[in-house]
């Protein structure tokens, strides 16, 4: 297992290139465990190389993620680019995410996702062993709040939900909570977490907030099944397509281009 060392929420495929990553071994009952100060897709491509561990696992699980990865959001995700840096290695992967909600979500909810994700995972690993599961995608799985009464498991496509975000200027690091991985702002952050926003009064700071809370979409997708209380699985591929008319356009559009600037 290779985890991370700390919370690295909506750092999307970022990678550590420049610098060392540091790992070190902890004590997971059941499982020979390393936590990686690296990224998401760090931790994936680490555990995948054989330098951590002598072989290359059969399945990469990426999560669960405390907050839902659905619609433009999964581009943000690190959740989702871990499982998405296992099928950039040919790696069968899935990524996980429950939809917590502070005041209705417990700590007991994580446990009941994990059980709810196994008939999936043990279907995929069976899939595996029979050398038929597809390569071509990755599966990306979201549980509904209230995951012991879920509808069911539903075959979702990823849809368009995006939660508009802004910019306010703030006075200090401290100011105005600090943003979570559900995309909604905790009240106090201690100085340790303040990092490069505690620098010198020269400088202006700013810091994201909530804009336009998302909407439900009208259209039978991952955000909106989830809503409805689905258990979703949706497949991935590494890139999203630029939509039909947008091909079309643009087919048309680039030749003209080229015998304007050629005349």
């Amino acid at each position: 297992m290779a985890q991370l060392s700390r919370e690295m929420s909506g750092v999307s495929h970022s990678i550590t290139w420049r610098h060392s990553v540091s790992v070190k071994q902890v004590n997971i009952e059941g499982a020979v465990a390393f936590a990686v100060s690296g990224t998401p897709a760090d931790c994936a491509s680490l555990g995948l190389s054989k330098a951590l561990f002598p072989s290359t696992p059969d399945l990469v699980i990426s999560g669960i993620n405390m907050g839902s990865n659905c619609g433009y959001h999964v581009v943000c995700s690190g959740t989702v680019a871990g499982a998405r840096e296992a099928f950039f290695h040919d790696v069968p992967s899935v990524s996980i995410s429950y939809d917590w909600v502070g005041g209705k979500s417990k700590g007991n909810d994580f446990t009941l996702a994990a059980e709810y994700c196994l008939p999936v995972i043990g279907a995929i690993l069976a899939e595996i062993k029979n050398g038929t599961y597809p390569l071509r995608c990755f599966l990306n799985i979201a549980l509904p709040t209230n995951v012991s009464n879920h509808k069911g498991y539903k075959l979702t496509r990823q849809g368009k939900r995006l939660v508009k975000m802004g910019w306010r200027q703030v006075t200090s690091g401290m100011q105005g909570g600090k943003m979570s991985s559900t995309m909604t702002m905790d009240g106090v952050v201690s100085s340790t977490q303040m990092g490069a926003s505690s620098i010198s009064e020269e400088h202006l700071l700013f810091k994201r907030e909530v804009v336009i809370a998302a909407h439900v979409e009208v259209d039978d997708t991952d955000y909106r099944d989830l809503q409805e209380g689905y258990i979703t699985v949706t497949p991935l591929g590494a890139l999203s397509n630029a939509e039909l008319d947008c091909q079309a356009y643009f087919k048309d559009w680039l030749p003209g281009v080229i015998d304007s600037s050629s005349a």
